[in-house]
């Protein structure tokens, strides 16, 4: 977080539980995640990290390649639009596309979609000529083999996500017959979070391959091919961004290899992110509301619980947190708890935190930009919603709290 911005002052004006994304990171981060990938890269951002319009604007905006906007929900497309990604611009994906979904999306302008099976490229193609148009789509693969182990592994196993490597030869010929749809390249992501960047390279590398067979099954020549990502950052825990300066280097050889007129591009490049564009740009901003002992354990009790900064912990991945400790003061081990009523609320068991906390206290967890209050239990229990403000040197951008309200539906008439 900028060093002009103080979150104890933040905290006051707006109130807690608080987010602050520094949009400065955010543009460094793309800033860098460019310079490791071979010139000519583009770079999709994964809105479903954290797509505050600020913070999506801010991957557009400024010196430097543009990124572009990876979705997979109509509240998606809205916040890309709003953040001012034009609808060619945007790529649309998920197994699970609804006629209306796709419907709004070409209505938007949106002309790629990853399609994740022969249904799927059938509905992204009557959705298209529906309105009068072509969709240029990616076909997402799902690879029979991988290039390394990885934390979380999205191919190689009976899955929803894209068509088996194994049987696109054999469906090559309905795939590129499909009206209205148009074959454009190939999605394959197969990975995130990669360990480091040895396991990364060996991932994308082998995607290359894997991609240069899959032109040979479909006989089309490939417009774009998306490898995806395994991009790493710290997930609410100490420490940086991963470093990837060997990474150019191992993408042009491979490229040279399996796609020789890449660098006049043919095929184009692609990757997606959106933990390494916006993990780290973000700092939860806690109040202690009350500290107890039970049974010899101490709990902090937090206005923050898995209602702000769930992020997936259903997934027993992502947790426990680490809490920011002035140097050199004294720590002390504690369980840090949220408000809810479910004994499920726990940011941390026995974890190092300042020592002393009490109530009215400010808790500070850095590394809390992507995952944060969209992939939390926002209405459970019925409390509101954390405030997230953006900053840019030093100057407060934008404050904003997200509300949910009931609106009524009209009944459809019997027979509609």
């Amino acid at each position: 977080m900028s060093s002009a911005i103080d979150p104890a002052r933040l905290a006051e004006e707006y109130g807690t539980p608080l987010y602050v994304y520094d949009l400065d990171r955010v543009r460094a981060a793309r800033r860098d995640l460019f310079g490791w990938l071979p010139d000519g890269f583009e770079v999709y951002y994964a809105f479903k990290a954290n797509p505050h319009p600020d913070l999506a604007r801010a991957l557009r905006d400024g010196d430097g390649p543009a990124c572009r906007a990876e979705i997979s929900s109509t509240g998606e497309l809205a916040a890309a639009l709003e953040a001012g990604y034009p609808g060619s611009d945007i790529l649309y994906t998920g197994p699970g596309k609804t006629d209306g979904e796709l419907a709004a999306a070409v209505a938007a302008g949106v002309r790629h979609f990853s399609a994740e099976s022969l249904t799927d490229l059938e509905h992204i193609g009557a959705a298209a000529l529906a309105q009068g148009t072509v969709a240029d789509c990616l076909l997402r693969i799902n690879s029979a083999t991988a290039g390394a182990t990885t934390s979380i592994r999205m191919t190689g196993t009976p899955t929803q996500f894209g068509i088996d490597s194994e049987t696109v030869a054999e469906l090559a010929p309905r795939l590129r017959a499909v009206p209205g749809a148009r074959l454009a390249g190939l999605h394959l992501f197969s990975q995130s979070n990669a360990r480091d960047e040895a396991a990364l390279i060996d991932e994308l590398t082998h995607t290359l391959e894997v991609a240069a067979a899959m032109q040979e099954d479909l006989g089309v020549p490939l417009g774009l091919i998306d490898i995806g990502g395994g991009f790493s950052v710290p997930y609410a825990q100490a420490g940086e961004r991963a470093r990837y300066p060997k990474l150019r280097g191992e993408l042009e050889a491979a490229l040279d290899v399996h796609f020789p007129h890449w660098r006049e591009g043919t095929p184009r490049l692609a990757v997606e992110s959106g933990r390494y564009l916006s993990g780290d740009s973000g700092t939860l901003v806690a109040r202690v509301s009350n500290v107890k002992v039970s049974r010899g354990k101490k709990f902090v009790i937090l206005d923050a619980g898995i209602n702000t900064f769930g992020g997936m912990s259903g997934l027993g991945r992502l947790l426990p947190v680490t809490v920011h400790v002035d140097t050199a003061a004294e720590t002390e081990k504690a369980s840090l708890v949220g408000p809810l009523c479910t004994p499920g609320d726990v940011l941390g068991r026995q974890i190092e935190v300042p020592a002393g906390l009490g109530p009215g206290d400010l808790v500070r967890v850095g590394n809390t930009g992507a995952y944060g209050p969209t992939s939390s239990l926002l209405m459970f229990l019925g409390r509101p919603a954390p405030v997230e403000v953006t900053v840019s040197g030093g100057e407060v951008v934008s404050a904003t709290r997200i509300e949910h309200t009931r609106v009524p539906q009209p009944r459809e008439a019997p027979g509609d």
